[in-house]
C-alpha cells in the first residue's frame, strides 16, 4: 500500500512540475522573440523610403491638420502615412538631387503610389510646383542632426 500511495503522490507532484517547466518554457521564447525584436529594430539604418511626392492645393490652407495644426502653406511641412507627428523628413528630389527638410504635421497622402504630400513652400523649394509630382527618396533625420539643423536656424 505505502508504493501505491508514492506513485500516486509522485504523479500529484509531477503535473505542477510539468506545468512550471511549460510556464518557463513559454516565458523564455516570449522573452527571446522581444529581444530579438528590440535588437532589430535598434540595428535597423536611418528609416528610408522612395516613391512619388505631391503638393497640398491652395485650398487646404488655414485647414487643420491631423495633429490639430492649422495648415500654413508658408511653412515646410508635410503629410505622411505612418512617420510620427513632428519628425523631421529630409525629402529629395530624385531627378535634380535637390533636398529640402520638412517637419511632419498631418496625415496622407491617401492617392496610391505616393509616399508623402509637401506644402506649398517645400514643394516650391524641392522644384515641383509647376509639375505637381516627383519622384522622391525621404530620409527620417536622427536626432543629433535634427538638433544642428534647428539650432542653425
Amino acid at each position: 500500500m505505502p508504493a501505491v500511495l508514492s506513485s500516486q503522490s509522485s504523479r500529484r507532484l509531477s503535473f505542477p512540475h510539468l506545468c512550471a517547466v511549460v510556464a518557463f518554457i513559454i516565458a523564455f521564447c516570449l522573452v527571446r522573440c522581444v529581444a530579438a525584436r528590440a535588437e532589430e529594430v535598434t540595428h535597423q539604418t536611418t528609416p528610408h523610403q522612395t516613391g512619388i511626392a505631391s503638393w497640398y492645393g491652395l485650398d487646404h490652407n488655414g485647414r487643420r491638420t491631423a495633429n490639430g495644426e492649422i495648415h500654413d502653406s508658408r511653412l515646410a511641412t508635410a503629410a505622411h502615412l505612418r512617420l510620427p507627428f513632428g519628425s523631421m523628413v529630409r525629402v529629395t528630389n530624385r531627378k535634380t538631387g535637390v533636398a529640402v527638410v520638412v517637419r511632419i504635421n498631418d496625415r496622407g497622402p491617401y492617392v496610391k503610389g505616393r509616399i508623402i504630400d509637401l506644402s506649398e513652400s517645400a514643394a516650391r523649394d524641392l522644384g515641383i510646383l509647376a509639375d505637381g509630382l516627383a519622384p522622391v527618396s525621404i530620409q527620417l533625420i536622427n536626432r543629433k542632426e535634427r538638433t544642428w539643423l534647428l539650432a542653425s536656424r
